[in-house]
């Protein structure tokens, strides 16, 4: 290899890809293999084949973009991504899948993958999303990215009404420095029933104190 072709090759953005599909693992290899700025070092029908070649390769063959299909053999593709991230986290990893249910998804993004396409998606959309994950973004298909956005929100809403009404109206009485006493009176209900919505503020928002019970609703915007 000539001096000048090695040169362009280290500029080039290094993709490992790992299919078992043998006939989208090619299309793949070689429509990512075709762009300029993309250099396929490895091309897999497995987990376990895939992580051999990482870990017992050199900087050449190490890849910088990871893309992961999620329903491999053996071992998965979301243990695959879990084991990688361990041992180099520096590699991004895109997973490239079917799935798009919530249960793959999460599995997915915690074990750290930072993006997820499904296929079908296009050859364009997928490029992009490479380059878009390797100068440090999160691509998603759509889909994913609303499933992912909808969660956050309904874990949201939960943690509003967390509380009751009036188990919100005594935190923050709490929170202005009364004591039971004196939010027994301002209520017009009995410290012993005072003492009762405590407890379950506490059981509620898994806090031993005050000092905590208030720290905990704050941060569940509760307070």
């Amino acid at each position: 290899m000539d001096f000048q072709r090695l040169q362009l090759l280290n500029l080039m953005m290094r993709i490992a890809i790992v299919e078992d599909n043998p006939l989208l693992l090619e299309n793949l290899r070689l429509v990512l293999g075709g762009e300029r700025d993309m250099n396929v070092v490895g091309a897999f029908s497995n987990a376990e084949d895939a992580l051999a070649e990482m870990f017992e390769g050199n900087s050449e063959t190490m890849p910088e973009v990871l893309v992961v299909d999620l329903g491999l053999p053996g071992m998965s593709g979301v243990d695959m991504i879990k084991e990688v991230k361990e041992k180099i986290p520096d590699v991004e990893i895109m997973a490239h899948t079917i799935f798009e249910d919530k249960e793959n998804v999460f599995a997915a993004l915690k074990a750290g993958a930072s993006g997820y396409l499904l296929k079908g998606s296009g050859p364009r959309e997928l490029i992009e999303g490479i380059r878009n994950l390797h100068e440090g973004g999160a691509p998603m298909s759509p889909k994913i990215a609303r499933k992912v956005i909808m969660e956050f929100q309904e874990d949201g809403i939960q943690e509003q009404y967390l509380l009751t009404h009036r188990e919100k109206e005594i935190v923050r009485e709490i929170e202005n420095g009364l004591s039971y006493k004196e939010i027994a009176a301002k209520f017009n209900i009995s410290s012993h029933t005072v003492h009762t919505h405590i407890k379950k503020i506490y059981e509620k928002l898994q806090a031993k104190d005050r000092r905590e019970a208030l720290i905990k609703a704050r941060k569940k915007g509760i307070i």
